[in-house]
């Protein structure tokens, strides 16, 4: 589905000139700010949905509820001999899964029906049961976790307005006790849900229907909003407020940017302001500044992921925000979300791009999914540092970091763990590792790079539980429960001899060794992104995830002799 060739030769053409970049005001008028890029992401999503509708795809009553099946040789075999059913895995196991129409989106009067998209959780503090709220198509379903690794779906929450095929976009986010519901639909708001109320459910009298009155089934409703329609929100607990991104329509006074709503009284969240200066905000973090930029402690920071670029804010006045730096990077093609590594200390962050993959831009030119790696410890001159890529091809989504590792939601590639702990002793990301995963979509993993680019497979995921089990939500099947079952410490990294490792130290070839350590040199010095500077004898042997093998290669060579 790939649109454009412009956003990817504009970002190749950059790889010259270095890795973060200033934000290109022509490319962005053209792309950006118009919305051309949302809007073709946008289109191009609804096309994929309704060719998978048309392919029975969504039909979930295909997709039994599974049971324990514990990763054995890599593989998760939960139908033993039935593909549809085999997870390829390490280091985590499968509990439960249930299907969307079981969770509360069962087949009635739209195509769409039976899709998901986000999912946040709560632990009640005094009892330690844990709960999920998981965005579906026609509502957010609310899920107790059980002790034993079982799911029990206990209500509904339906949609605030009327479903159309806006609704397939629902993002939950948490804030204390509550969830905040925002989606894509006109007159949809921001739900606030007391998570509270399931500890009183009757299981053997589930499932429940919430109603969308204020002061019965919602806690509080937001709603001083353009037109209702909402990409994202974004809480800052520690402050007590949140934030509506990409409202629309972008023509309006605040530009689809940031939103600023109180959460001092949840059942009356009042509006605090807009920053419109960078225009539409895909998602964001807003937190209290800690970290070695003194100039800053204390204040209330934003980090937005703007489409082009990632923009940081300082809202410690709501009326009268001001961007601190707006900074796009090599490959930008859309900037989607990203985390702060330390929220207690800020000084690194990772970003995931959505669209660089489709248009194999820059570090994503050979198809696998890129993370960006960032500096902030200059919140005015942010760095790019390094990346790390995905072993199978895909496209990145959402993520967050706990304790050192990053959980990833890589679409048809699964739900990803990496270790990310070394980013500050090594920022080009060489020492990040992948420890665990579950391949929750096995109808693309025999295609060449184990899997295919494009808009399907799993959309969110919460692992916050002090318990390990982890919820994965996905667009076409429904929720999976899983456990990782071991930690391991990323191993030092070998030499293997590989095709591409002998082509570029072949003996055979006169000079080929020297040629390579001399452009190894330069590869090394700093991370490399740009597929095409690469030798065109490692190109045709380091085929797959090329600039992954190339950087593998070259820390294999033998040192050159200094004359």
């Amino acid at each position: 589905m790939r649109f454009s060739s412009f956003i990817g030769a504009l970002a190749l053409a950059a790889s010259a000139y270095g890795k973060e970049l200033a934000k290109d005001t022509a490319r962005a008028a053209e792309l950006y700010d118009s919305g051309l890029v949302h809007q073709k992401i946008f289109d191009a999503k609804l096309a994929f949905f309704e060719a998978e509708i048309a392919a029975g795809a969504y039909d979930t009553s295909i997709y039994p509820r599974l049971n324990y099946t514990k990763c054995v040789n890599g593989y998760a075999a939960a139908i033993p001999g039935d593909k549809l059913h085999t997870f390829k895995c390490k280091n985590m196991d499968l509990y439960d899964f249930i299907n969307h129409a079981a969770l509360g989106s069962p087949l009635f009067n739209t195509q769409y029906n039976q899709t998901g998209s986000s999912v946040w959780g709560w632990t009640d503090p005094v009892s330690k049961r844990e709960f999920i709220a998981a965005g579906l198509f026609q509502g957010t379903s609310m899920i107790e976790i059980l002790s034993t690794g079982r799911m029990v779906y206990l209500g509904m929450l339906p949609s605030f307005s009327k479903l159309d095929n806006n609704a397939l976009w629902r993002e939950v986010r948490g804030y204390k006790h509550y969830v905040l519901i925002a989606s894509e639909l006109a007159g949809h708001g921001i739900q606030i849900f007391d998570m509270s109320k399931l500890l009183t459910i009757d299981h053997s009298k589930a499932p429940v229907t919430f109603d969308n009155v204020v002061g019965s089934g919602l806690a509080g409703h937001f709603s001083d909003l353009p037109n209702g329609q909402v990409h994202n929100v974004v809480i800052n607990e520690e402050l007590e407020y949140g934030v509506a991104v990409g409202a629309r329509p972008r023509t309006s006074a605040c530009r689809g940017g940031l939103i600023f709503f109180s959460l001092k009284d949840v059942s009356n969240p009042v509006s605090l302001g807009c920053d419109p200066q960078d225009g539409y905000v895909h998602d964001a973090q807003c937190l209290v500044y800690r970290g070695p930029d003194t100039k800053y402690s204390g204040r209330d920071i934003c980090y937005g992921y703007n489409e082009d670029t990632l923009t940081i804010y300082d809202v410690t006045d709501k009326k009268a925000s001001k961007i601190i730096s707006r900074t796009s990077y090599e490959g930008a093609s859309y900037t989607h979300q990203g985390w702060v590594l330390d929220t207690k200390w800020q000084e690194w962050l990772i970003l995931d791009d959505e669209f660089d993959e489709e248009e194999f831009a820059g570090p994503a030119a050979d198809g696998y999914p890129v993370t960006y790696i960032w500096d902030i410890r200059s919140l005015e001159a942010p760095k790019q540092t390094g990346i790390y890529k995905a072993a199978v091809k895909g496209i990145d989504h959402n993520q967050y970091v706990i304790d050192g590792l990053s959980y990833q939601s890589n679409y048809g590639a699964g739900f990803r763990i990496y270790d990310v702990s070394s980013i500050p002793s090594d920022p080009t990301g060489n020492s990040v590792c992948e420890i665990a995963f579950m391949d929750i979509y096995p109808e693309d993993d025999e295609v060449e790079g184990g899997g295919i680019i494009d808009y399907f497979g799993t959309w969110g995921s919460y692992a916050y539980f002090k318990s390990g089990f982890i919820f994965v939500n996905t667009q076409e099947r429904g929720g999976f429960l899983m456990k990782m079952t071991k930690k391991e410490a990323c191993k030092p990294k070998t030499c293997n001899a590989d095709n591409c490792l002998r082509a570029m130290r072949s003996t055979s070839v006169k000079g080929r060794l020297e040629e390579s350590q001399a452009f190894c040199g330069e590869f090394t010095k700093t991370f490399i992104a740009d597929v095409s500077v690469v030798k065109d004898y490692a190109q045709a042997a380091c085929g797959g995830n090329m600039i992954s093998r190339v950087s593998s290669a070259c820390s294999c060579l033998p040192t050159a002799s200094v004359v």
